[in-house]
């Protein structure tokens, strides 16, 4: 197995299989790579325990380290996930939080597991970089968020 040169580890308390599998169903060039399980028993767990699991998300190499629940997941770290119109931020969206995860402020949501992501229309992101009082009304627009909606932020962008 390869491994890639930089990977982003993110901890689960227990689930980063099913996390990992969620993910390569729900987000085009996602996949399960391998799973890793102990070899022995050790302080928290058995032997054939699920350890680790490498995957890719939207071609982003990640390794799921099932690490207990010393350290929850938080907002510090999130998944911003660029999307082409309103289908495909529903798709995600919805994905996401009907799943058993829930929904939060300004395009942001969590996944059961506790990750948070960005669902992040590209016309927000347009508007945002125009600036002056165009970026002001999608923001402000915006910031009256759960679920961004596209076309409230064209309409603001037109003003």
């Amino acid at each position: 197995m390869d491994q890639p040169r930089n990977t982003i580890c993110i901890w689960y308390d227990k689930d980063a299989e099913a996390a990992a599998r969620f993910y390569a169903a729900t987000f085009p060039d996602s996949e399960v790579k391998a799973v890793f399980r102990a070899p022995s028993d050790y302080p928290s767990g058995k032997a054939g325990d699920v350890l680790t699991v490498q995957f890719t998300v939207l071609g982003i190499p990640c390794l799921g380290l099932n690490g207990g629940p010393t350290f929850p997941q938080t907002e510090a770290f999130s998944f911003q996930v660029a999307t082409e119109d309103q289908e495909e931020t529903d798709r995600y969206w919805n994905a996401i939080v009907g799943n058993g995860g829930r929904e939060s402020a300004c395009g942001w949501c969590k996944d059961r597991w506790g990750v948070s992501w960005q669902i992040t229309p590209r016309v927000l992101t347009e508007a945002l970089a125009a600036g002056g009082a165009e970026a002001k009304r999608a923001f402000d627009a915006m910031m009256q968020m759960g679920k961004i909606d596209v076309a409230a932020i064209e309409a603001a962008r037109r003003g």
